[in-house]
């Protein structure tokens, strides 16, 4: 039994007595004691891959921040490993692919993962359950298929994608061939997530706006609900949140699918979005920068935001992750102004 468990009844739409809240990357570089267990290893790898670490670093933020739930620290191009794409994580530049996905060859080259492929996570997923006793429900996560194929064909983050992008152009049955192949071995990453105890899932699409509406209702939001099918089927009773940065224009059919939260980012409307996702809970969707302010406009600005979510059917987050060079402090005053926050009696959704 969880001692705290707003999170999962707002994600099931059920009334709470406050709004939940979590950020995204809150187990991370903000952190200084954070920084200390990272210091310990070689590098970002080792930590991810060390279950006892990545269990120590999830809880930091439950301990050090108050927010409402963990999320396991990992990172979304493990499936890619895991597929037989290694990559590596270069200081202050970010990931990188030795070898790219270019052809068939490479394509039917690529295996489908299976839960096991990925035991350290799960370990760390147990560990964590274990050392939280109940305080506040787990996340755990997954990329979505868009995504990863970008980092896979692209080899590296990137503004564009341009090459990633013009492989959909130029490859579109192989695009599918290697997104199938993505998204079953997403789904059984994920069922292995919940069997190892991950109370609620969310889907990262970190790269969905930079493809043109059709063009992601193709080869991203399909898969995407093929997930979601399937995480419900095998266990009905645990939330899926979706998570598309700049997806605006596919809210409505995020709003068709199975999943049960709907992440927004800061450039998405609240009331618009609201309309275009009836019966769905939504996540989000303070831009992150404003945790540079002062406290006084971060409080206001919370509040602003919590006033027109409303009281039901909210889970308080920011529109992205948190940035590395923010103040603990300011993070941890804007969570405690969304505990703090007493909504109207009148107010309703």
């Amino acid at each position: 039994m969880l001692q705290n468990d707003l999170l999962l009844r707002a994600a099931k739409g059920e009334p709470t007595e406050r709004t939940p809240v979590w950020l995204m990357r809150q187990a991370g570089r903000i952190l200084p004691e954070y920084r200390q267990v990272r210091a310990s290893v070689s590098g970002f790898k080792e930590l991810v891959e060390t279950p006892a670490l990545a269990a120590e670093v999830t809880i930091q933020p439950v301990d050090l921040l108050g927010v409402d739930a963990a999320i396991i620290f990992s990172d979304i191009l493990v499936i890619p490993e895991a597929m037989g794409l290694t990559y590596e994580m270069i200081e202050q530049r970010g990931p990188h692919f030795p070898k790219t996905i270019e052809s068939k060859a490479d394509v039917d080259a690529i295996r489908v993962a299976q839960g096991h492929d990925l035991d350290y996570v799960l370990k760390a997923i147990q560990l964590t359950k274990t050392q939280l006793a109940g305080r506040v429900p787990l996340i755990g996560f997954a990329g979505a298929p868009w995504t990863i194929l970008a980092y896979m064909v692209e080899g590296h983050g990137s503004k564009t994608f341009s090459k990633a992008r013009r492989f959909l152009y130029t490859e579109p049955a192989l695009s599918h061939t290697l997104l199938v192949k993505i998204t079953e071995s997403t789904i059984n990453y994920l069922k292995a997530q919940i069997d190892a105890g991950a109370d609620l899932i969310q889907l990262f699409d970190s790269w969905a706006g930079i493809l043109p509406p059709a063009q992601y209702r193709t080869f991203s939001a399909h898969y995407l609900r093929l997930i979601c099918d399937a995480l419900k089927a095998h266990a009905p009773h645990i939330p899926v949140t979706v998570f598309a940065k700049g997806a605006f224009f596919a809210l409505e059919d995020f709003a068709a699918s199975s999943c049960d939260v709907i992440g927004l980012d800061w450039n998405m409307d609240i009331a618009t979005s609201r309309l275009q996702t009836k019966g769905k809970t939504l996540q989000g969707n303070m831009d992150p920068c404003l945790l540079y302010a002062n406290q006084e406009t971060i409080q206001e600005e919370a509040e602003k935001m919590l006033r027109a979510f409303g009281s039901k059917g909210y889970i308080a987050n920011l529109g992205h992750g948190l940035y590395p060079d923010t103040d603990p402090k300011n993070v941890k005053f804007f969570v405690d102004c969304v505990k703090n926050f007493k909504h109207e009696a009148h107010t309703q959704i």
